[in-house]
């Protein structure tokens, strides 16, 4: 583009040079337009080129900047492109660790499980084995010691001699027993089963602190099997308990009673065997 203006100016130039040689001499006034024709033809030139140099310099400027641009939002999407990956990296490992820690507590469960039945399963044998053994052992007492019964791991006497509680009492002691602990309604049958009608004392009193019935181990009174209106402490005087009342009639259960500790009946003997 630069030649082709270049090229019109030396043929104005020309032309002019020309005319001025071939023409009739101009006036002083045409000369001086011809002179600012020339002069305003160059500075359009150099404006031209000025601003061309300038336009190429901005859209240069422009490109660069364009590129800088490009190359800074290239480098902030790899970047982020890279965090990206490394946390699906770690949020995987992360997940396989857990998995495999998951997979071991299930094992370790199912085995702890599998102990468990089994060691379960050896208990119940070993208590069937012992129930077994205590029973032959019970039996062998019952038959030595001339005892009234056997009943899981414990003999049972009734006392020969009609006696107060605390007699009685001293009467089992001396066999190495007590006055019986009733700790179950499986329990009682049984005493029912073997005393039949006959009332005899248990190991039962509120001596020391009335309505608060305690064992002769001392233990509280929790299972209970009262006769119906009983205990009644009748005359303020009944602070041990019996069983087999005769009043219960054909009841096998509840058929216990408060008496005075002074009543004489026989006593219910209990010697643990285990």
């Amino acid at each position: 583009m630069h030649g082709s203006l270049l090229s019109e100016i030396r043929e104005m130039s020309q032309d002019l040079y020309e005319n001025f040689n071939y023409t009739e001499e101009p006036s002083r006034g045409e000369r001086v337009e011809v002179v600012v024709d020339i002069y305003e033809s160059a500075d359009t030139v150099r404006n031209h080129n000025a601003n061309t140099e300038r336009d190429d310099g901005s859209t240069k400027r422009k490109q660069q900047t364009h590129h800088t641009g490009d190359t800074a939002g290239s480098r902030r999407y790899r970047l982020t492109a890279v965090c990206l990956g490394l946390l699906c990296v770690l949020l995987l490992t992360a997940i396989i660790v857990l998995w495999i820690k998951f997979n071991n507590l299930t094992i370790q469960r199912d085995q702890l499980q599998t102990s468990n039945t089994n060691l379960t399963k050896a208990s119940e044998h070993f208590q069937k084995e012992r129930d077994k053994l205590q029973e032959r052992l019970c039996e062998l007492r019952k038959n030595t010691e001339q005892a009234q019964g056997c009943f899981r791991g414990s003999v049972y006497y009734i006392s020969t001699e009609k006696k107060s509680w605390n007699e009685s009492r001293k009467d089992c002691n001396s066999k190495g027993a007590d006055l019986v602990i009733i700790n179950s309604r499986e329990e009682q049958e049984f005493i029912s089963s073997v005393l039949g009608n006959t009332e005899a004392w248990i190991g039962l009193t509120d001596i020391d602190t009335e309505g608060v019935w305690k064992w002769v181990d001392s233990s509280l009174l929790t299972t209970k099997f009262w006769f119906e209106g009983e205990p009644n402490d009748f005359n303020k005087n009944e602070d041990c308990a019996v069983t087999g009342y005769r009043d219960a009639g054909s009841e096998r259960v509840s058929t216990w009673a408060d008496f005075p500790c002074s009543h004489i009946i026989v006593g219910l003997c209990e010697k643990s065997l285990i």
